[in-house]
């Protein structure tokens, strides 16, 4: 298509879930609700992780890390998704769309090499318990997160320069609640050919990648829990995976749901659905899965919270 037969789309209009001021005022306070207890649950794990010295282990490094890695993902799209709900316009500007996605994209990347760098970890404290302090080194764990990080900013890059690049002309209503990679291409007029075939290589490598990681890394671990003779310490040691386990497996289904498919299976109603999941759903649990059924987690939030009352 000409440039010429296309305008310049300078914002875009997020339709959100519903246009019914009741319903409205209930999701309104259903995902505040929600995003209180995710901000809640993750910021308090990341100061109880700091407070507690005999969590300043390599396992709880990366669980913190993870919980700021959610802070931040759910921030970037949640607070502007609630004013959404009482403002007659719900118009986000074209920079302002670009940079939600790049930080959503770097946070949500960043989570897959996180959880990744925390199967290796158990890896190494189950298959190799003598070496596991000599292993991961603060240096070590520092730059597993490091390079988390620089991963998931590179990936967002591309997605980030490949949408916005493209020319809007069908609409500038995005049927979604935050700018994410699916929708925007669904309104460009040009062939969104090439974006989704860098979407499904790129996320697709790195989920796939991350994946081979953690799924080898368990193998090995299930080979060393076989190997034990104490029923109760194969037990006590599955008991330190099952979280992680919980955790990769509702995260990389519901990635996995969103990006890896055909455009055709776009759905606009289920998409919604499972990109609350994601965003704000799964930073909300995380928090929960890994103190449930996590002792010093329990134990040190009781010694806290006895300290503090008595």
């Amino acid at each position: 298509m000409e440039p010429g037969n296309h305008s310049v789309v300078n914002e875009f209009l997020l339709l959100g879930f519903t246009d019914v001021p009741e319903q409205r005022v209930v999701l309104f306070l259903l995902f505040l609700a929600i995003y209180s207890l995710t901000l809640l649950g993750n910021l308090g794990m990341i100061l109880l992780i700091r407070l507690v010295p005999r969590l300043h282990t390599p396992m709880y490094f990366f669980l913190s890390s993870l919980s700021v890695v959610d802070t931040c993902y759910s921030s970037v799209i949640y607070p502007k998704m609630l004013v959404d709900f009482f403002v007659e316009r719900t118009a986000i500007s074209f920079s302002g769309c670009a940079t939600q996605m790049y930080f959503f994209v770097t946070f949500g990347t960043t989570e897959c090499f996180l959880l990744a760098a925390m199967a290796y970890d158990r890896y190494v404290a189950i298959c190799n318990p003598l070496l596991y302090v000599v292993i991961m080194s603060k240096r070590l764990c520092l730059q597993l997160v490091v390079s988390s990080y620089i991963g998931g900013l590179l990936h967002s890059m591309i997605h980030v320069v490949a949408t916005f690049h493209l020319p809007f002309c069908k609409s500038n209503e995005l049927s979604h609640f935050f700018c994410d990679i699916p929708p925007l291409l669904k309104i460009s007029c040009v062939s969104t050919e090439i974006n989704e075939i860098l979407l499904f290589t790129f996320t697709g490598s790195i989920s796939l990648g991350c994946l081979l990681i953690i799924l080898v890394s368990y193998l090995y671990i299930l080979s060393s829990i076989l190997k034990m003779s104490s029923g109760e310490g194969r037990q006590k040691t599955f008991s330190t995976c099952a979280s992680h386990i919980t955790a990769v497996i509702l995260f990389y289904g519901t990635i996995s749901f969103m990006y890896l498919r055909p455009s055709s299976s776009y759905s606009v109603e289920q998409d919604k659905v499972v990109s609350v999941f994601y965003t704000l759903i799964i930073p909300m649990l995380n928090p929960l899965i890994y103190s449930v059924r996590n002792k010093e987690v329990k134990a040190s939030v009781r010694n806290i919270l006895t300290k503090t009352l008595f």
